[in-house]
């Protein structure tokens, strides 16, 4: 009983988070009429519009986001353009150039340079907001190539004058890059199109996402300003805004391409930004909502929403009691594990790949059954950033504070030269790999008492524990190694890396 309750607790719960994908996947047809495309109206006078570009030391990028902003059709005398740089490397040199080269062409567009990163990402967009002249804000991080006709594909929606802000869909320049960016763009547009579109359609509380959106300035200001006490300060001036009776909009048919990590430390390192953030935004900003006049079922989205990357700890306790209780329940009869444990794992663990199946086939109808080649290793890349995902809302929960960490851009398309420079941006996760190999190991271990045990209905739900945690451990251990091959041959980026790299 003291093995058997936790492990049913612990997977009661995590089945209620698998449950919850099903209902947004219920939410997202079921309010299929209430999607957004076009405006309600248009502006017969076009408003000022500002573009803010938070940088840090992103020098392989930022030529090309301010190439793509300075293409943005919107008439020149009503746009203005803030690079907002916090770098401490040469970025700063490139920024400068580069803004100093389109000014001279005649494009209203400055640079800021902080000495400090006081509040990070939230700190810079804060302090650009002082300078800004615009009634309307367009932001993009330095990955991105927003396309030519953004700013007007987004603009008219603010003819509502409820509308705080529209937020566009993320779509991916490198996805076909390696195996890694194939499943993290699945990740990613499962996000987009299910979480964003099912929200948003249900008219329940739903977050900018820090780029590719913009807000309306008087909404920013009336919910409080770009605050830095959470590594997701877009999501806590979410959260604040719609408090304040700030209506968003999604509009899932504008695209905004980005960069993708290419690298397994530097995904893991993002993902664990964006888990901490949330849950230092459901400390802050849940009892607000909880307490709030808001109706009940924003109450209830805003629990899971916030609060979703919880699963992360408890499948570290899933993981310590699966065998004992896997024995345990063997010797109990087949029956009552088939009545019992399966129905969980099946809520807890296949609504993840009905959730991104029916993603790709909302964004994909022609090719979409393609993605069942790559569901196992989404699963199983899940699985695998469990302890450093873990790690992160441990430190959310108790109050650890760390500074924001970048994800190291690229630009893949580079030369073997450029991406030897960049060696300085990797970042290394310590000891995580290898508690990864080890977790890894003792599920492999699993695997054959069951197969010697003919408890053969558990090894496909163990394997996807091994390839996880042997997948993400050995990509962050063996990133640097296919490099040092590219470099000698002159190939670097040119042609993609072999699995994950």
């Amino acid at each position: 009983m003291l093995l058997l309750v936790p492990y049913f607790v612990v997977l009661t719960l995590l089945a209620s988070y698998g449950i919850h994908r099903y209902v947004l996947v219920y939410l997202y047809y079921k309010n299929r009429k209430n999607k957004v495309t076009a405006p309600p109206d248009t502006f017969a006078v076009m408003p000022r519009v500002t573009v803010q570009l938070p940088i840090f030391n992103e020098q392989f990028v930022i030529d090309r986001l301010v190439d793509a902003v300075c293409r943005l059709q919107y008439p020149r005398e009503l746009l203005d353009i803030q690079v907002l740089d916090d770098s401490t490397d040469e970025t700063v040199e490139v920024a400068r150039a580069v803004v100093e080269r389109y000014a001279a062409l005649g494009h209203n567009i400055s640079y800021h340079h902080r000495a400090n990163r006081e509040g990070f990402k939230a700190g810079a967009l804060q302090e650009g907001m002082k300078s800004a002249s615009g009634e309307f804000i367009a932001i993009f991080d330095a990955d991105f190539v927003p396309p030519e006709d953004f700013l007007l594909r987004c603009i008219h929606h603010f003819t509502d004058a409820k509308i705080g802000m529209v937020q566009t869909r993320w779509t991916h320049l490198n996805r076909n890059y390696s195996f890694l960016t194939e499943v993290e763009a699945i990740l990613l547009d499962g996000h987009f199109v299910l979480e964003h579109g099912g929200r948003s359609r249900s008219h329940v509380f739903f977050n900018f996402n820090g780029t590719a959106g913009m807000w309306r300035r008087r909404a920013i200001e009336d919910a409080g300003g770009w605050q830095h006490d959470t590594l997701t300060e877009d999501t806590d001036l979410s959260y604040r805004a719609q408090l304040k009776d700030w209506q968003f909009v999604y509009l899932q048919d504008v695209e905004c391409p980005a960069e993708l990590p290419i690298e397994m430390t530097a995904f893991k390192t993002q993902q664990a930004r964006w888990a901490k953030g949330l849950i230092q935004t459901a400390k802050k900003i849940l009892p607000r909502v909880l307490k709030s006049d808001a109706p009940r079922k924003v109450k209830i989205e805003a629990w899971y929403h916030l609060t979703a990357n919880l699963s992360y700890p408890l499948m570290i306790v899933l993981s310590t009691l699966l065998l004992p209780a896997m024995v345990i329940r063997f010797y109990q009869g087949w029956f009552q594990m088939l009545y019992i444990d399966l129905p969980l794992f099946l809520a807890s663990t296949f609504s993840v790949s009905s959730f991104y199946l029916v993603s790709q086939k909302e964004l994909f109808p022609k090719t979409w059954t393609r993605v069942f080649l790559f569901l196992p290793f989404l699963m199983a890349l899940g699985i695998g950033l469990t302890v450093t995902n873990s790690r992160a809302v441990l430190e959310a929960l108790f109050g650890h504070q760390s500074a924001f960490a970048r994800t190291p851009k690229y630009r893949v398309q580079g030369t073997a030269a450029k991406v030897k420079t960049a060696r300085k941006y990797r970042k290394r996760l310590g000891w995580v790999p290898w508690i990864e190999l080890l977790i890894g190991s003792y599920f492999a271990w699993t695997v054959v008492y069951a197969m010697t045990n003919e408890n053969y209905i558990t090894v496909p739900f163990l394997l996807l524990f091994v390839l996880g945690y042997w997948y993400t451990g050995l990509m962050s251990l063996l990133q640097g190694r296919f490099e040092r091959f590219t470099l000698a041959t002159g190939e670097l980026h040119e042609k993609p890396y072999p699995v994950g790299i």
